[in-house]
């Protein structure tokens, strides 16, 4: 699952509160979701642990990870 899909079904808020979780801007992770910046190694594994593995490493880091 893309971190964009993982949103689809969530409450209203769900992205500050993750970007906070994180402790990253909501527009970094704006940007991340929008496939437009990469998260580092260590963000991906954070964000996979976040969403309880829903959206997994190796789709945010392909290159480091693998899929």
């Amino acid at each position: 699952m893309k971190l964009n899909d993982f949103f689809t079904d969530q409450p209203h808020g769900s992205k500050a509160a993750m970007a906070k979780a994180l402790g990253i801007s909501k527009t970094w992770l704006s940007l991340i979701i929008a496939g437009k910046e990469m998260p580092s190694p260590v963000l991906a594994v954070a964000i996979s642990n976040y969403t309880k593995n829903k959206v997994k490493r190796q789709v945010l880091r392909p290159d480091i990870f693998g899929v």
